[in-house]
């Protein structure tokens, strides 16, 4: 009787999986790979390029099914120990992290077979961490002492990206961290006195410049501005991401064909560039699509947030809709010229197998929400 009323409560987590979003993830994922493709064609490392994503995304399916069956509840009984290994694993890169030299950054860490970049897992361990942190002071949150307590918890992870050092990365977190607090309903008056400081503070911040920027991510603000004050520098990479986008036109010049592509002209085609890669080949038809699969991601994550009952569970999924969103506008700014040049990869559709994994554990964890977020437990 008892293992018969187990298997009738199990087989119903199979009944509330939201099988649209799998879907969705899925479908973009493998987009992804379809466009990492042809931008590593005519590189001699490109299938080596495509079988490592293809193989994340197997691994990502397959660990947003077990985060999906799993009770993400058992997580905010660990939020100390998550966020401890967050803050570890920020400080083993300080270490032993490698990166590019043209930028001086380093965040990733090598383990022979594979390297991984911790703060894209940090992403989610933070997303955790804090939306138990918003769920414990929720009726206190307007006291300035619980802000400064909610600051902390972001300030601390921001700083040791900041060491890397990752200004995109960093501003990430800030994204996540203002949207969940605009979540947990936090008072307009500390909004406006943010966006105000703001404000205030970058032209200080502006001033004092060459204190916590790089010289690389000092040209990059100044030629988000007027790329051709550097042409064949800091500018070039925008400056041909935009030239591909716009050469695309409405149908694109076909899959494999994109000039700029394959001739080499567009720069980090497979990562930062993908969208300016599928701009060119697949043009606004396909473009638009892309754009269309991340809105319906993001939408779906915002929509479990707004039906669940649980405050922690809400939490996670808009903490989700924000990196997702966060990523898929600044991406997608930086290539059509609108962005600064960050670095952050577009969600799904990127080169990248911490990226990816990063974001398929993410929607195991709105599944997960979506699954009992009527109060069901299994």
């Amino acid at each position: 009787m008892y293992m018969a009323e187990r298997k009738r409560e199990s087989g119903k987590i199979w009944d509330y999986m939201d099988y649209f979003l799998i879907i969705s993830v899925c479908v973009a994922a493998i987009m992804g790979i379809v466009a990492i493709y042809s931008a590593a064609y005519s590189k001699p490392e490109g299938a080596k390029l495509v079988t490592v994503q293809s193989v994340a995304l197997v691994l990502g399916f397959g660990i947003m099914i077990l985060l999906s069956l799993m009770d993400y509840e058992i997580l905010g009984e660990s939020i100390k120990y998550i966020y401890i290994g967050n803050v570890i694993l920020l400080i083993l890169v300080l270490f032993i992290g490698i990166g590019a030299e043209s930028t001086g950054t380093k965040g990733w860490i090598d383990m022979g077979l594979v390297s991984f970049q911790p703060a894209e897992i940090v992403k989610i361990g933070f997303i955790i961490t804090f939306a138990k942190h918003l769920e414990k002071i929720e009726e206190d949150i307007n006291y300035v002492p619980t802000l400064l307590g909610l600051s902390m918890h972001m300030i601390v992870l921001v700083g040791l990206i900041l060491l890397q050092p990752d200004f995109g990365t960093a501003m990430v977190f800030v994204f996540i961290f203002i949207s969940m607090l605009f979540a947990a309903r936090i008072s307009y008056k500390y909004i406006f006195g943010g966006i105000l400081s703001l404000v205030v503070i970058l032209p200080l911040l502006w001033y004092f410049k060459d204190s916590f920027l790089g010289q690389y991510q000092i040209n990059r603000i100044l030629v988000f501005f007027n790329p051709y004050l550097d042409p064949l520098d800091s500018g070039y990479n925008v400056i041909q991401s935009v030239i591909s986008v716009g050469s695309g036109q409405l149908f694109g010049k076909g899959y494999l064909q994109g000039s700029q592509n394959q001739l080499g002209y567009l720069p980090a085609k497979q990562t930062d560039f993908i969208f300016a890669t599928i701009g060119e080949e697949w043009g606004f038809v396909g473009a638009s699509l892309v754009v269309l699969m991340l809105v319906i991601i993001i939408w779906r994550c915002i929509y479990i947030a707004r039906t669940t009952q649980n405050k922690f569970g809400s939490y996670i999924c808009m903490g989700v809709a924000a990196m997702l969103a966060v990523h898929t506008f600044e991406n997608i700014g930086m290539c059509m010229m609108m962005m600064p040049i960050t670095g952050i990869p577009l969600p799904f559709f990127s080169y990248g197998g911490s990226s990816l994994l990063t974001n398929f554990m993410a929607i195991g964890l709105v599944n997960s929400v979506r699954i009992r977020r009527r109060g069901l437990t299994f």
